[in-house]
């Protein structure tokens, strides 16, 4: 029998008993669903934060201003540039990813590959080819060498943004044109003519 409080709430002393209710099959349903719409919720989060993985910029030193800027990654690819590139003037830029004045110099560096299609600009990174770039005595960073067909190695300097007309410079007085060709030389301790063509070799011609 039920008693009344003043509340007006009803107390049944049955409800003080213990009772043992069993989860119904559509409460596990229920459960089961919102679980599995976790799941693919953590699964497109997933998905997306690879995709924006996936699309980020490059790194600087990872940038080319088009298809006259090579990436050098052995001293096999850099002789194989040099005996590639012909007559065209080459300009090798050594740098480091935590160089500072190389990170500075390199967007004023794209745009002068940009402006100078007929150029070619190898990359070397110096972490990358340590004994290539003691070979050719390279000591500082950003370093350039200058290289011109048969003529071998033209300049080499080292630079950073404020001196950049020093690249200018030497742009202007070496992107000439040629009059005469000769047999290829090496480059520092590299060998250049085992990588030469042997068509390549000419006669000199005044």
């Amino acid at each position: 029998m039920a008693r009344r409080f003043l509340s007006g709430t009803t107390f049944d002393k049955r409800a003080r008993q213990p009772r043992h209710s069993r989860v119904s099959p559509s409460y596990l349903a229920r459960l089961f669903m919102d679980w599995a719409r976790l799941l693919k919720d953590w699964a497109h989060l997933l998905r997306v934060h690879a995709t924006v993985a996936e699309t980020d910029p490059p790194k600087w030193w990872e940038r080319n201003a088009g298809p006259n800027m090579i990436d050098i990654h052995s001293t096999q690819d850099f002789l194989s540039a040099l005996s590639q590139a012909g007559e065209r003037l080459v300009i090798v830029e050594f740098y480091g990813t935590w160089c500072a004045s190389c990170r500075a110099l390199f967007p004023k560096l794209c745009r002068t590959a940009q402006e100078h299609p007929e150029i070619l600009f190898l990359k070397v990174n110096f972490d990358e080819n340590k004994p290539m770039c003691k070979s050719l005595n390279v000591k500082v960073l950003p370093y350039f060498h200058f290289y011109r067909g048969a003529d071998g190695q033209l300049d080499s300097f080292s630079c950073s943004l404020a001196k950049f007309q020093k690249i200018k410079d030497a742009i202007q007085a070496h992107n000439t044109a040629r009059c005469s060709i000769g047999p290829p030389k090496g480059v520092g301790d590299l060998n250049l003519e085992a990588l030469s063509a042997p068509n390549e070799a000419g006669s000199s011609a005044t």
